[in-house]
């Protein structure tokens, strides 16, 4: 698939949607070729903010115990990809005007995260306000993205409604989750 597709993925439900189908990867190959490798990102670039940036980020940043903290986070974003797929799977086919196979369930959990672990590269610049932006605006793309991606992958009349609501339910439980591994980095 060209760069140019995925970059089009959160904006249509057309164009990148019906190849993914096509192409069908597994579950195992998304976790090991999407999931694993990008989740890499944001525990490395915290790393190097956390140890090169120190206190000219943020006021204490310096003194924290970053080589544990990255790889709580590491771990707690590969448990939440499957924790994700099968949440995705659930409230879509809880409802009754949408279904969707577990399959396109975790194709959906491991492309949402993209926009918001690429956001990760703005860590080599040391100015708060900037990584909350682009962290801001990668949170918007990845909501996108789950809603597309919904309208695209669901077995479904044309229900626009009941997408949107299942895209918020999701993306609610997701800025949970993302919130308590925010919370284990400024917690340690």
């Amino acid at each position: 698939m060209k760069l140019t597709t995925v970059i089009r993925l959160p904006f249509t439900r057309t164009t990148g949607w019906n190849e993914l189908q096509r192409r069908s990867p597994s579950i195992p190959l998304l976790a090991w070729t999407i999931v694993l490798p990008m989740s890499l990102l944001p525990p490395l670039m915290l790393y190097y903010a956390g140890t090169h940036h120190g206190d000219a980020f943020v006021a204490g940043f310096a003194e924290r115990e970053w080589r544990f903290i990255t790889t709580i986070l590491f771990l707690a974003e590969l448990l939440t990809f499957f924790v994700m797929g099968w949440l995705i799977h659930s409230v879509v086919n809880a409802t009754r005007e949408l279904s969707i196979s577990y399959h396109h369930a975790y194709l959906i959990a491991a492309l949402a995260p993209l926009p918001l672990w690429s956001s990760a590269i703005i860590l080599l610049i040391p100015s708060l306000m900037l990584n909350a932006m682009a962290v801001l605006v990668a949170l918007g793309i990845s909501c996108s993205l789950i809603y597309h991606g919904l309208q695209a992958l669901c077995e479904r009349g044309d229900e626009d409604v009941v997408t949107m609501s299942v895209t918020y339910t999701i993306m609610a439980a997701g800025i949970m989750a993302w919130g308590l591994l925010m919370a284990v980095v400024w917690a340690y």
